[in-house]
């Protein structure tokens, strides 16, 4: 169970996990001896999975196509879903895999270098699996925010003419 100091401290490193204990220790009161045991402790239990930054690829002038992949599937006897989950989250154009309530069974955020590899991926890999029935793919045109950043500057907004009667 998490103390509110710990569930403050976990919300600073998710905004910024470049914070050292010592910078942490600042914000929250905590000692740095505590936060880095807490830490430690977090990763071990997979509380804490990963550090990674957030890129905006639109501002890196690289090629990166995104789309959102609704699929149906048929669940596996005493295993529901997770087997196939464990299965699909293996391909490396895969980078988030939800299991949803509604029409479809997953949400796949896939990623390639244009629209036709994401179709391939999807068309070659991903519809013939056993256990597919169908899919739906929904290209991201243009990311606003992601993980509670807000990935355009004021500067950015587009600027629409008025038109009246």
């Amino acid at each position: 169970m998490l103390t509110d100091e710990d569930r403050r401290l976990l919300k600073l490193i998710a905004q910024d996990c470049r914070l050292k204990p010592e910078e942490l220790s600042i914000q929250t009161g905590l000692s740095p001896d505590y936060i880095k045991k807490r830490i430690g402790e977090w990763e071990k239990e997979k509380v804490i999975v990963g550090y990674q930054p957030m890129i905006n690829w639109s501002r890196t002038g690289e090629e990166k196509v995104a789309a959102l992949i609704e699929v149906r599937v048929l669940p596996q006897r005493g295993y529901g879903f997770d087997k196939i989950a464990k299965r699909l989250q293996k391909y490396p154009e895969i980078t988030s895999l939800f299991l949803m309530s509604g029409g479809y069974d997953l949400t796949l955020l896939v990623e390639g270098k244009t629209m036709q590899d994401v179709a391939l991926f999807v068309a070659e890999k991903l519809a013939p699996h056993e256990h597919v029935q169908s899919t739906a793919t929904h290209f991201l045109l243009r990311r606003y925010k992601q993980d509670g950043v807000e990935l355009m500057g004021e500067e950015e907004t587009i600027q629409r003419l008025v038109v009246s009667p």
